[in-house]
């Protein structure tokens, strides 16, 4: 019986039993307050409730680490767990080093490489609140943590709707710039708002990417892609928490 994934995670019981069919990822956004006039509320997840899920992941023994360029769970006795954070943030920074460091957990931040310091930009024009970006000196407060990074691409466009040769200089040009300004080899790829297809993941491979992460629901288990990878996004409750709890649970 086919049954839909569940769209979002919130607390680990319902999904503990899905986590060991393969690696899970989480996707965050925004952690902290949540400003007044906001269109994209869900987000935006508080500080408390990210600590609670990262403290209720270690009781239950996960361990998290960086995005692996092979897909093996299973390997060892430890639970893992990857904890992304898509567009860099600065309230990631604030409000989220703190749990992470107390449970021991690392992150990694996918970055837009040429708004480093600046605003979402790219959500303004839909009518979104403007929210700061790490600046360079931030991220490598988050580097100098433990937590590692990957590209967003330059200015966070839909991929599938630009040029060929503009989605090629957006993922490969990102890659570089981000290694020149952090001294570091960028392996891991986010693809803006979900936005993918085998055309522009052949591009992510060709700029020489280990990882490729989507908006594509669902654990990986051994042997995905690397290049696209399925993840869950973290936020908070809502009535659809039943419908989730019926199907994991087939009642």
């Amino acid at each position: 019986m086919n049954r839909e994934l569940p769209a979002y995670y919130h607390s680990l019981g319902p999904f503990l039993q899905l986590f060991g069919e393969g690696l899970p990822i989480l996707t965050y956004h925004h952690l902290g307050p949540r400003p007044g006039g906001v269109r994209l509320k869900g987000l935006y997840l508080g500080e408390k409730l990210f600590a609670r899920q990262l403290a209720e992941l270690r009781a239950a023994g996960f361990t998290s680490g960086s995005l692996p360029s092979r897909v093996a769970p299973g390997e060892n006795a430890e639970r893992p767990v990857v904890l992304t954070f898509d567009d860099g943030f600065h309230s990631v920074l604030q409000y989220g080093l703190m749990p992470l460091a107390e449970n021991r957990f690392r992150g990694v931040v996918f970055l837009v490489a040429d708004l480093l310091g600046k605003t979402n930009e790219w959500d303004l024009a839909a009518g979104e609140v403007p929210a700061r970006l790490m600046d360079v000196a931030q991220v490598r407060d988050w580097l100098a943590e433990g937590h590692d990074i990957g590209s967003h691409t330059l200015s966070h466009p839909f991929l599938t709707k630009v040029s060929k040769a503009q989605a090629r200089e957006e993922v490969r040009s990102s890659k570089a710039k981000l290694e020149d300004i952090f001294g570091r080899c960028i392996r891991h790829f986010c693809y803006p708002y979900g936005d993918w297809n085998q055309e522009v993941r052949d591009l992510v491979a060709e700029a020489g990417y280990g990882t490729g992460c989507t908006t594509e629901l669902g654990v990986n288990p051994r042997g995905t892609d690397p290049l696209a990878l399925r993840r869950f996004t973290a936020r908070y409750p809502s009535r659809k928490l039943k419908d989730l709890w019926r199907w994991l649970t087939g009642k």
